[in-house]
């Protein structure tokens, strides 16, 4: 499976998705519970007019995307919270993702637009039922303004807040901008004054202390530290050992994000609920190290009946049967 595909299907796990906005929202906090998000449709549409003024339909796809419900204060509140996952730097990603929260808000203008005027026709369709005409249809009924006609937006209503944030399963330093200010070469003060900056909210292992990881409460933690120091045998060994309790049950998603990431080699079988991650890392060593020999013992062997000795002698010295060293030479 392609790596996209894995980590967003990890990311769409509610206890992974809670994990990352606890995090960047409240420092690691177990505020948002997996049971009050809910599963959003992560398409969007939008049609900008062409060079010739021509309607173009465009589709927008985020990775993941769910609406976040909570009770604060005696009422409900909501929040739509995206994750958008990069196995790649995008050095236009703050454009990507200030177009996907425009949308959710354009979205969210439009259908409110859609369930006023429904609700206006069932007003009137009720009121023409009772012959009462559209002046008595009920002391509930709001009469919108001009302007409220127009944008289909009452003056009451209010949107949804959208909050999006990257994940960038990579080990190397993200360098690409992380502002639309960054994206542009524009130094007067005035001008800038004028604009509003749009900011990526990055998690990017490499750019993170161990103690930042270490606010991830799911195996999204492991699966970060392991990137960030995929790339350090000595220190990764490190970070095995003093994390050996939870990378020796580590759930098999996360294994699995971890090898198409990182491609460490680790073997284990995939029907398994949790992976060793320390064994497989022992074993995969263990057979590089076995091939690594094996193909010192196949250049010797090559080499030695090269100068004339005895293919018996041969088997002997590298410690091989006569028939896989005749093999290995070509009898």
């Amino acid at each position: 499976m392609r790596a996209d595909t894995i980590t967003k299907e990890y990311v769409k796990d509610t206890g992974i998705f809670a994990d990352i906005f606890n995090y960047y929202i409240y420092n690691g906090r177990q505020v948002i519970r997996p049971e009050q998000l809910t599963e959003c449709d992560s398409t969007k549409i939008v049609l900008p007019y062409g060079a010739d003024n021509a309607v173009v339909p465009v589709q927008k796809f985020r990775d993941v995307q769910k609406l976040y419900t909570a009770m604060t204060d005696g009422r409900v509140e909501y929040v739509l919270y995206g994750a958008e996952n990069q196995t790649e730097i995008n050095y236009a990603i703050s454009v990507k993702n200030n177009l996907y929260d425009a949308l959710d808000y354009a979205g969210q203008v439009e259908e409110t637009s859609k369930a006023h005027r429904r609700e206006l026709k069932r007003q009137k369709e009720l009121s023409n039922q009772k012959g009462q005409g559209e002046n008595v249809v009920g002391k509930n009924i709001k009469t919108p303004s001009g302007g409220e006609f127009l944008s289909g937006f009452w003056k009451e209503d209010k949107l949804i807040p959208s909050i999006t944030v990257t994940i960038f399963f990579g080990a190397e330093i993200w360098d690409g901008p992380l502002s639309l200010f960054d994206m542009m070469d524009v130094s007067d003060p005035e001008v800038l004054a004028c604009m509003d900056n749009y900011h990526t909210r990055l998690i990017a292992p490499a750019q993170m202390t161990d103690e930042e990881i270490m606010r991830f409460q799911s195996s999204l933690r492991e699966v970060l530290l392991f990137i960030k120091y995929s790339q350090d045998k000595k220190k990764l060994n490190e970070i095995l050992e003093l994390n050996k309790p939870r990378f020796c049950e580590l759930e098999r998603r996360a294994a699995d994000v971890i090898e198409v990431i990182t491609n460490s080699g680790m073997k284990y079988d995939e029907s398994e609920v949790t992976v060793d991650v320390c064994q497989a890392i022992r074993e995969m060593r263990k057979e590089s190290e076995q091939q690594g020999e094996l193909k010192k013992a196949k250049e010797t062997a090559r080499n030695l009946y090269k100068l004339g000795i005895e293919v018996e002698t041969i088997a002997q010295g590298v410690g091989y049967p006569i028939e896989t060293v005749e093999v290995w030479i070509g009898f």
